[in-house]
């Protein structure tokens, strides 16, 4: 073959065809970052999902068992730890299965539509147990067995989809910008939805009920409790019901490895990926906070349980309108910037709330302001109005940051361990979390909180009242905010975030190619050489 006699032209011919190549790179990336992969009917059940997972009276939980079905806080207390234990054992074992799994409708979908009906119906049941214990005593035997065991049993569903609900965010489109979308349709839209109303119409109702029934205490105990079991069967039934819908009708469209990684991979994954690792310990000195209930204030202090919505009614039209700058703040500022302010806004901002409501207090804990409804409506809707201000990047950015760690895992190891990072930073928050519940639980039995005051219609001590309040407003503040420290050193910005997408594009689009064309030899040697990435 006779040599070329032009080595410039040549080079020419080279360069022009790389810088073709380019463009068409270029080109395709564009196209990849505007195309979305989830279509509209899955896009309306991850919607109808989402406003399904806060359609519920979860946060009146502890107020349930503590006085309506009547456990003593002392065995809450046992409750509490034996279950912390049983939460990190299980997590470690069911992470590892569900990242072995490998099934042709997916490795987190079985998990989220088999495991369905089960919670739904031991759901129910812990909301039947006033009528199944009727009349027993707070210390009664039976009923504290049934309820640590019903505990028990749902804390271990609770992991199974709580792992795979986190996988599946993560592989139901395999752009961020389809992702991004998809999350803040869901949480702009969860609103209108009326996720919220079952909560609302509960405080309201609380109220109503206590100026009707206020000098007949039998009456008053046999209306909380009709209301809170027929309002807690009621949006377990619908919640559970939308979110299978979704299950069943999703897809998971980012490819796992061809081989499933070992538990070694796994581990090593976690503790070599460092974003994740710094929100995980984020979570975990974060959730050592002492959080008293807004509830326990509002219903036990004020009177008011209707005061988180009359606070709440100057800022609701802030809050659709927050997600419209999200965008603009993720373009401008650093994740971890954004990161550090949506999650401890709501803290700043309760320091100066504690500081007001101690104005005019005595020695003996009475007359402060924090006992009066109008003086501390204010405060709180003030408190509403600039913590709104930021609901739509508190709503995105936390669930996005985490989904860019699972992201940067397959770009550093080149297979994906969804399972075992949402098992590292489950356990992670689980510990802390669980001790601060646990610490919670007997700091209310320490200060004297009267459970049966709730149902009689009674007051709690002046002591008791501060301590609802500071445990509601200055105590967390104080106590989470170690949370902000890992954070100073993540370093995932938009520079680094651009490389890895566009690699991960390209070694998707090639394991697509060889999957596609039914060589076996090509997707083997595909597989092995993304599982082998340095």
């Amino acid at each position: 073959m006779a040599k070329d006699k032009n080595p410039k032209s040549n080079a020419e011919a080279f360069d022009k065809l790389r810088q073709a190549q380019q463009q068409a790179e270029q080109e395709s990336s564009v196209k990849m970052q505007s195309r979305r992969y989830v279509g509209k009917k899955e896009t309306f059940g991850f919607v109808v999902w989402d406003a399904a997972q806060s359609f519920n009276i979860n946060i009146f939980s502890t107020r349930f068992i503590t006085s309506i079905v009547g456990i003593d806080l002392g065995l809450q207390t046992a409750t509490n730890f034996i279950n912390s234990i049983w939460d990190v054992v299980n997590d470690i074992f069911f992470g590892a299965v569900v990242d072995k799994t490998r099934t042709r409708w997916g490795k987190f979908r079985p998990y989220l539509m088999f495991l369905a009906f089960p919670g739904c119906a031991l759901t129910m049941l812990y909301w039947l147990m006033p009528y199944l214990f009727a009349g027993t005593a707070q210390t009664d035997i039976l009923k504290f067995a049934f309820y640590l065991l019903l505990t028990v049993a749902r804390e271990g569903i609770t992991t199974f989809q709580t792992i795979s609900r986190t996988g599946l965010m993560s592989t139901i489109t395999p752009h961020p910008t389809d992702r991004t979308r998809l999350i803040t349709m869901a949480n702009f839209a969860s609103g209108f939805l009326g996720e919220k109303l079952p909560e609302q119409a509960v405080t309201i109702l609380i109220d109503v009920l206590r100026g009707v029934y206020l000098n007949d205490a039998k009456k008053l105990s046999k209306a909380y409790t009709n209301l809170f079991v027929g309002m807690g069967v009621f949006t377990t039934a619908a919640s559970s019901i939308a979110s299978f819908w979704f299950f069943y009708n999703s897809k998971e469209r980012v490819m796992q490895s061809v081989k499933s990684p070992s538990i070694i991979q796994s581990v090593k994954s976690v503790v070599m990926n460092k974003p994740l690792l710094l929100i995980t310990l984020s979570d975990f000195l974060s959730g050592f906070a002492i959080k008293g209930s807004q509830d326990d204030y509002y219903t036990d202090v004020l009177h008011f349980s209707s005061m988180t919505l009359v606070a709440g009614i100057p800022a609701a039209p802030i809050s659709p309108a927050s997600y419209s700058w999200v965008p603009w703040m993720r373009e401008r500022f650093s994740s971890r910037l954004l990161y550090i302010l949506a999650k401890e806004i709501g803290n700043i901002l309760y320091i100066p709330v504690f500081l007001f409501g101690c104005i005019g207090m005595k020695k003996d804990y009475s007359g402060g302001m924090y006992q009066k409804v109008v003086p501390m409506g204010i405060a709180m809707a003030l408190w509403e109005i600039i913590w709104t201000l930021f609901f739509g990047l508190k709503s995105v950015i936390g669930t996005e940051m985490y989904n860019e760690a699972m992201d940067y895992c397959e770009w550093k190891n080149g297979y994906r361990t969804e399972a075992m990072a949402s098992v590292a930073k489950g356990i992670a928050a689980k510990v802390s979390s669980n001790t601060s519940v646990v610490v919670t639980t007997a700091l209310k039995k320490i200060i004297g909180y009267e459970a049966d005051a709730f149902r009689k219609g009674t007051e709690q001590t002046d002591k008791v009242k501060f301590f609802l309040f500071a445990m509601f407003t200055i105590i967390p503040a104080l106590t989470g905010s170690l949370g902000i420290i890992p954070m100073l050193f993540y370093d995932l910005d938009n520079k680094k975030k651009e490389r890895m997408y566009a690699e991960l594009l390209e070694r998707r689009s090639r394991i697509s190619v060889a999957a596609s064309s039914g060589d076996a030899e090509a997707l083997e040697n595909a597989a092995k050489e993304q599982m082998n990435i340095e």
